[in-house]
Parts: structure tokens; sequence; C-alpha cells
């Protein structure tokens, strides 16, 4: 069970990096997408908190967006 699980979670994980336009960006080269995931990385470390904060409240509104359309039929 642990082993599907975990296959939801990083299939989830992926539709985000697909959701945020990162795969069409990068036209779908595994080698960009992973350097750009690292430097978020490395930026969120040099940051601390500050720049996790911003990118909570930014994926919350757009999440809270999205689910606002399909309520609304959008």
């Amino acid at each position: 069970m642990q082993r599907r699980e975990r296959t939801r979670h990083l299939i989830e994980l992926g539709g985000l990096v697909q959701k945020a336009g990162l795969v069409d960006l990068a036209d779908d080269d595994r080698a960009t997408i992973y350097g750009a995931l690292l430097e978020l990385v490395g930026k969120a470390r040099s940051e601390a908190g500050d720049t996790l904060a911003l990118w909570k409240r930014r994926g919350r509104r757009a999440f809270d967006a999205e689910e606002a359309d399909r309520e609304t039929g959008e």
C-alpha cells in the first residue's frame, strides 16, 4: 500500500510541474526542468522562510482561483 501511495504522490507532484507551465517552458527537457527546480531549492535555502512563505501564498491563491472557476463552471 505504501508503494501505491508514494506513486500517487509522485504523479501529483509531476502534475504540479505540468500545471505550473514548466514542462512547456522547458520544451519537455528533463535536464532543464531539473536544473530549474535545483535553482528554486537553492534560492529558497539562501533566503530562508520568506521565499517559501511567498510561494505558499501564491500557490494557495492559484488553487483557490481554480476551485472558484470550477464552482462557477468557467
